[in-house]
């Protein structure tokens, strides 16, 4: 009888060997990737006990294969349904193939099993803003309520701040949840982004630098950055910014146009023509302001002939362009030697524009008149 016990105590001594032997040797390859083979090694196992089972949930959720992987998990809480890491793992793979229902269920479980832990509210408002549900922000709150630096928590409430023009509210979450984790790219962009909502653009500059230092170099972020130092006066890092930006995406024909502005502003005309030239190609949409921007480069070119041809296109682009209007018969004054013909450019915009135009370029534009009217009297006697 003795023999025969030592026997079979033997037989689960090695069994229990071989198992943790296969768990270890799975463990190894799950570490370097190996999913398919970490697997295979588990199904060997004849008898399969719940870390076998919770092995190879992980495994399979690893390796994409999520319906196998829920499978396992609802396994392991069957019969250890105080399991709560591995619950969490379960609702969270629930929510990843859409399963918002089911994971709503469970987290409303954890809640109320842990209503203190401000992980599982988060996970539950997660679900609920996918259920395109109301409550959503509420359990947002009640996230931070639990815990007030959690950052996942306070991008989501600083976001949807952002979104609905509550600035204050967004600056606040963010510089709240940046006090313990400056380097939160998530929270660096929405102080960032409302900064430049609320036209604070020197306060904008020391976020947006900072995404760039973490790796987080966007076109988005070049362009917002090269935005605010243009706003600033600092046309010269501006540049240097929307450069970075075209880099990236060289078919912007917004940004084409944005370097256009700035080189001119700086006094590099040539630049600025070819950049406002790839803004018109590019763009797709009128470009009336393409074409007036590019006249003014002519125009302090002083090439009042080119000037004069994209003032034309301009009008053609956009008929209600003040601008382009008034600038046609300034170009046509300094180009042609028809003093009529350049009357009747700058009648045209009078006409328009006398009682709704701009006051400066109407005076101009009545006086100028008034002078060739009497330039051609005098020409006549």
């Amino acid at each position: 009888m003795n023999r025969i016990c030592f026997i079979i105590i033997l037989l689960l001594a090695f069994k229990a060997g071989a198992q943790t032997s296969a768990l270890k040797v799975s463990d190894s390859l799950y570490a370097v990737g190996e999913y398919a083979k970490a697997i295979d090694k588990l199904q060997e196992l004849e008898t399969k006990t719940e870390k076998v089972y919770l092995q190879l949930a992980k495994s399979h959720a690893a390796n994409r294969q999520a319906e196998m992987a829920l499978e396992y998990y609802k396994k392991v809480l069957s019969g250890s349904p105080n399991r709560v890491l591995t619950a969490l793992d379960y609702g969270r793979l629930l929510v990843d193939t859409g399963k918002w229902e089911k994971a709503d269920s469970l987290f409303k479980v954890l809640t109320k099993t842990y209503p203190e832990n401000a992980n599982f509210k988060f996970q539950q408002a997660l679900i609920k803003e996918k259920l395109k549900d109301s409550l959503a922000m509420h359990y947002f709150m009640q996230t931070i309520a639990l815990d007030k630096t959690h950052q996942g928590a306070l991008y989501k409430l600083a976001k949807n701040k952002l979104k609905h023009h509550q600035y204050t509210m967004a600056e606040h979450f963010s510089k709240t949840g940046l006090e313990v984790n400056p380097n939160n790219p998530s929270l660096l962009s929405i102080l960032a982004q409302t900064y430049s909502s609320l036209k604070l653009y020197k306060k904008a500059i020391p976020p947006y630098e900072s995404l760039i230092e973490l790796g987080e170099n966007s076109e988005f972020i070049y362009s917002k950055l090269g935005f605010a130092y243009y706003q600033v006066g600092d046309y010269r890092k501006a540049i240097d910014h929307f450069k970075n930006a075209l880099e990236l995406e060289d078919r912007n024909s917004s940004t084409h146009y944005t370097l256009g502005k700035l080189y001119a502003l700086t006094g590099d005309l040539e630049n600025s023509e070819t950049h406002l030239l790839m803004a018109i190609l590019i763009k797709k949409q009128p470009v009336d302001a393409e074409y007036l921007s590019l006249g003014l480069t002519y125009k302090m070119q002083e090439n009042h002939k080119d000037a004069l041809e994209y003032f034309i296109k301009a009008l053609q682009e956009n008929p209600d362009n003040e601008r382009a209007l008034y600038e046609r018969a300034v170009a046509a004054d300094n180009y042609m030697a028809d003093d009529k013909t350049v009357i009747n450019y700058y009648q045209a915009y009078f006409d328009k524009y006398e009682s709704i135009g701009n006051d400066g370029m109407v005076y101009r534009a009545k006086t100028r008149i008034s002078d060739l009217k009497q330039k051609i009297h005098l020409a006549g006697n």
